[in-house]
């Protein structure tokens, strides 16, 4: 079959090969022959390096599919069923399931050390355990989550993380209060996710930060009430609270800088929520005086900061009650073959989301 290869990390280019094959598939185990997935920038940083990942891999984990095949054991799904991919799916049994934390899970990355392909020159992983850049893939049947017949694939995918990431950050994460204000800086696939959580919310005020202006403008058609560069984020507080700061300041970026700004922008008593993941080796730092005495509150935000299960179900019913708009997000399809095309559009900044069907 064919697939997307990342050879080595810190390679900028993906090799299409047709000789992949999908391996893995026994108790416990189901097949499933993927029809969309999305380009996220978690594939970028991990392709670069940024987020710990082993080589040679297929990238992507923002898929959805078909289910292919069973392994032994597995009576939740059958062939034909319409899936999305759930890349950290709580186990239900562990200490952080138990009090109700399933998306700290980590049952499901203790995949991330085994093999999801094989090619001739030899075992290859999948990103995050999954590797939806591929035409088929093998996982756990925990990580098939059934969609209603209603949800077209390409936004399934999206789904499985971005859109969840970004809207539980405003719902689960910091549970923005009506007619509160709010500033999310970086305006991606996430970012945007975050701003329209936070006007389900119902946000007074949502501020888009972003250096780019057609992400900017894109930010205003999903519900910013202002969208503004960098350079004029301070302006935008002066103007908007008198200087106090926003109730809540979104980091959607995985950089100590945009961390630090995003905190010196919060008023005192309000919410710092980190989305962006970032480097190990990237340290945000503050002061311990400031830390006691402005009362900020720091809330990092992992896959939408609840129950991912739920929150896709919940993602669902705000999409078909209009509340949200998903199929904007997807700024433009391209097939595998096109892939490096989208990944350098990405780098630039221009694309919310692509969505590569396969």
């Amino acid at each position: 079959m064919r697939a997307a290869l990342q050879s080595e990390i810190g390679q900028d280019k993906l090799e299409v090969v047709d000789d992949m094959e999908a391996v893995g598939l026994g108790p416990g185990k189901v097949r499933i022959r993927v029809k969309a997935t999305g380009l996220c920038h978690s594939d970028l940083s991990a392709m670069s390096g940024v987020l710990p990942q082993p080589a040679p891999f297929v990238p992507g984990h923002e898929g959805s599919g078909v289910i292919a095949d069973v392994g032994d054991g597995v009576t939740s799904l059958k062939q034909g069923d319409r899936v999305l991919v759930c890349w950290l799916p709580p186990c239900g049994h562990c200490p952080s399931c138990k009090r109700g934390q399933g998306h700290l899970c980590l049952a499901s990355l203790v995949n991330a050390g085994t093999p999801n392909f094989r090619r001739a020159g030899g075992d290859i992983f999948g990103f995050a355990a999954t590797g939806t850049f591929a035409e088929e893939l093998v996982v756990d049947a925990a990580c098939a989550v059934p969609i209603p017949d209603d949800v077209p694939f390409d936004i399934a995918a999206l789904i499985g993380c971005g859109v969840t990431t970004g809207l539980g950050a405003a719902i689960n994460t910091a549970k923005v209060e009506a007619g509160s204000s709010v500033a999310v800086i970086g305006c991606g696939g996430v970012g945007i996710s975050v701003i329209q959580g936070a006007k389900v919310q119902g946000a007074a005020q949502v501020i888009a930060v972003d250096p780019v202006e057609s992400r900017r403008e894109a930010a205003r058609r999903f519900g910013a009430t202002e969208a503004v560069g960098p350079e004029a984020f301070d302006d935008a507080k002066n103007r908007i609270t008198g200087g106090e700061g926003f109730d809540y300041v979104f980091e959607v970026v995985g950089k100590s800088a945009t961390a630090q700004t995003a905190y010196k922008m919060t008023r005192r008593g309000g919410s710092v929520v980190i989305v962006g993941a970032g480097a190990l080796d990237d340290n945000f730092q503050i002061d311990m005086f400031s830390l006691f005495f402005d009362e900020k509150k720091i809330l990092p935000s992992m896959y939408g900061g609840g129950d991912v299960l739920r929150s896709y179900e919940r993602t669902i019913a705000l999409w078909r009650a209009g509340r949200v708009d998903l199929a904007s997000l997807i700024t433009h399809r391209v097939q595998l073959a096109e892939i490096n095309d989208a990944l350098d559009q990405m780098r630039t900044g221009v694309a919310l989301r692509t969505c590569i069907e396969l």
